[in-house]
């Protein structure tokens, strides 16, 4: 059974999960609106998903220029009113101490939270006008819980997942769904840098199918693969110098497999 969505929107669609994204909702009839930093490879994204029969429109944006995004969703939105959007622009990579470069933690901040707004918010008055859409908004399972090597990181996924709870109980008296995706380690240019164990990696292709699907079932809050669903629980319940100890004894270990 194919995907109920017709008209997409997805940021971030130059690699990675964005790109696997955009080939798993890629089919005749769709049209898709990619955006992405890197022009040659989100071309050659388009290309993948144009093969399948999609109506391809593509454009280098960044997500962190407000009138830029305002633009590019409301002139796609025109071109054909928009089902689905996906915004999935992120960065990670936090280097040193937290405070020792000036800036970076702002720079996570304004593309993984302010990136998102600028992608959903100038589309919230059509899509409720409408009755209708889908947004889907990529956290992860490290907005649950701070974590000493990427605290910047953490607190935006965490930004994030209140942002689309938020915005899901507003939104759904107009018709309007909302998705908090929330995956685990995934296979991707960003995690390619990684020296530490990640415990259940999913190939791009593997998570875009998953995500598809609780996208179309408007699933509120989808944090997988199995069993992180449940080490989210725990983060939530657990007293923060257990869930703190626990972080160090497998951040340790980490840090020794990789040397």
């Amino acid at each position: 059974m194919g995907s109920p969505f017709k008209s997409i929107l997805i940021t971030g669609a130059s690699s990675g999960l964005g790109r696997a994204l955009a080939r798993e909702l890629a089919a005749t009839g769709v049209r898709l609106a990619l955006g992405g930093r890197d022009g040659s490879r989100l071309a050659e994204t388009a290309t993948t998903c144009a093969a399948k029969g999609s109506e391809v429109c593509v454009r280098q944006v960044d997500v962190t220029d407000a009138a830029e995004m305002s633009q590019w969703v409301r002139c796609e939105d025109a071109a054909r009113p928009l089902d689905l959007v996906i915004a999935n622009a992120g960065v990670s990579g936090e280097i040193g101490a937290p405070g020792e470069r000036v800036g970076q933690s702002e720079w996570i901040y304004r593309v993984n939270v302010l990136g998102v707004l600028n992608t959903v918010e100038p589309l919230l008055p059509a899509m409720r006008a409408r009755g209708r859409g889908q947004i889907g908004l990529v956290a992860s399972l490290a907005g649950f819980r701070g974590s000493a090597r990427g605290p910047a990181y953490a607190g935006s996924k965490a930004a994030l997942i209140a942002q689309g709870q938020g915005w899901r109980d507003r939104l759904a008296a107009d018709g309007v769904g909302v998705t908090v995706i929330c995956p685990g380690y995934i296979r991707t240019p960003m995690t390619e840098r990684h020296r530490f164990r990640m415990p259940f990696l999913l190939e791009p292709d593997v998570a875009a199918r998953r995500i598809v699907t609780a996208l179309a079932s408007d699933k509120g809050v989808f944090v997988f693969p199995r069993p992180l669903p449940i080490a989210a629980w725990l983060f939530r319940l657990l007293p923060a110098r257990v869930t703190a100890l626990l972080i160090s004894r497998i951040e340790d270990q980490d840090l020794q497999s990789a040397n």
